[in-house]
């Protein structure tokens, strides 16, 4: 029997990922559990349950409970003390003061200490195996994951990591994109609860952090710390701007990125479902970080207070819808990007602005620092 319980718990070690130390301990937790209940109601026996331990031999298998109690003259409390008498006859030799163990029989147990036993053991069991899992992606937290899209709920959807299952909740969903049932996908993990009841796993398919950890398992250059993704705004489902910077000169921060014939970062935009993704050289100096962010729109000057965080942007006229881009939105992520409040304005604008204020002295025009007004304002989000 003891060599079946050691084999079994090599099954359930290999099966359940938990190890045979914390399936023992589990045992010997329930072992106790049902000498108490065996024994609580006994006070006046010598086997009453205080003081009780169990302990499973690793190597055998063979287990037993006993309760620990001091040899004294004079018993005053029965779960605690033990008489010398009562103690020789166990323990020939002991002495007054010492700590003697009074062994317990399994088959002294009843049915319903044994159940409860057994119930005792499945719960420690299944605390264990959900503390495992809950180690396990709580080491994946802020990382991605691949999980299969498993069912609809009302308004989320439960994503299937492996051991455990991923809530990518409505807020965190890419509008207009049909995720369906058995897709694999990739999920950036939120964050790992380790409830009372479960294991709650919140992840996101909108999250910026989610371009940043595709293009790390992309591009060997990001994952090493040669290429740095210094700052991405996103509009998931739509348009993704990310401005990286090279640790080393003889490497194309933005080539390494795009790879070979686009294929590294055509990869990421498959995973995104054709997200859009424009990928930007960065620079410590705000003026050219926001003409590269403004991309593909051509810029003809920057005046950016660094102060302020503001910046006023003069492009051709042809090419201001560029750089506006459709209801805004390549202004907006140029402004999330790079941090500053943009003003936006084309040749034409700019000349009539400068008019006004100089009356026509182009001289004065000329040493003009900056712009007050325009047409087109965005804010950039911290």
């Amino acid at each position: 029997m003891a060599s079946e319980l050691m084999e079994a718990l090599e099954i359930l070690e290999k099966e359940k990922d938990i190890s045979k130390a914390s399936i023992l301990s589990a045992i010997e937790n329930a072992l106790v559990t049902a000498y108490k209940n065996q024994y609580k109601k006994k006070e006046d026996s010598i086997l009453a349950a205080e003081n009780v331990f169990a302990k499973v031999d690793e190597e055998t298998g063979e287990f037993y409970v006993y309760a620990e109690k001091t040899v004294v003259d004079e018993v005053e409390n029965g779960l605690l003390e033990i008489s010398l008498n009562d103690a020789r006859k166990i323990y020939p030799q002991c002495e007054v003061g010492e700590v003697v163990r009074l062994a317990a029989e399994s088959r002294e147990f009843s049915r319903i200490a044994t159940q409860n036993a057994k119930n005792v053991l499945m719960q420690n069991l299944r605390e264990r195996e959900k503390d495992n899992v809950y180690e396990e992606f709580l080491a994946k937290e802020k990382e991605i994951a691949t999980g299969v899209v498993q069912r609809f709920n009302d308004s989320s959807i439960t994503i299937n990591l492996g051991k455990a299952d991923g809530i990518l909740n409505e807020n965190e969903q890419v509008k207009g994109e049909r995720l369906r049932a058995g897709e694999r996908v990739k999920v950036y993990v939120l964050e790992v609860k380790n409830t009372k009841k479960s294991l709650r796993i919140l992840v996101s398919r909108t999250h910026p952090e989610l371009v940043r950890k595709l293009f790390e398992n992309e591009v060997a250059e990001v994952k090493d710390g040669t290429v740095e993704i210094m700052a991405i705004a996103r509009e998931a489902g739509s348009r993704t701007k990310m401005a990286v910077w090279s640790n080393d000169p003889d490497v194309d921060p933005v080539g390494a990125c795009v790879g070979m014939n686009g294929m590294r970062v055509n990869a990421v935009v498959a995973e995104l479902k054709g997200e859009k993704i424009d990928i930007i050289n960065w620079s410590d100096n705000p003026a050219i970080l926001i003409e590269n962010a403004l991309s593909p729109a051509k810029v003809i000057s920057v005046l950016a207070d660094d102060d302020e965080k503001t910046a006023t942007v003069i492009v051709p006229d042809y090419q201001l819808s560029l750089a506006i881009g459709k209801e805004g939105q390549n202004a907006r992520l140029a402004a999330r990007l790079t941090g500053f409040k943009i003003d936006i304005l084309n040749e034409t604008q700019a000349a009539d602005i400068l008019d006004e204020i100089y009356e026509g002295d182009y001289e004065g025009a000329e040493e003009a620092e900056g712009f007050e007004d325009s047409e087109v304002q965005v804010e950039g989000e911290e």
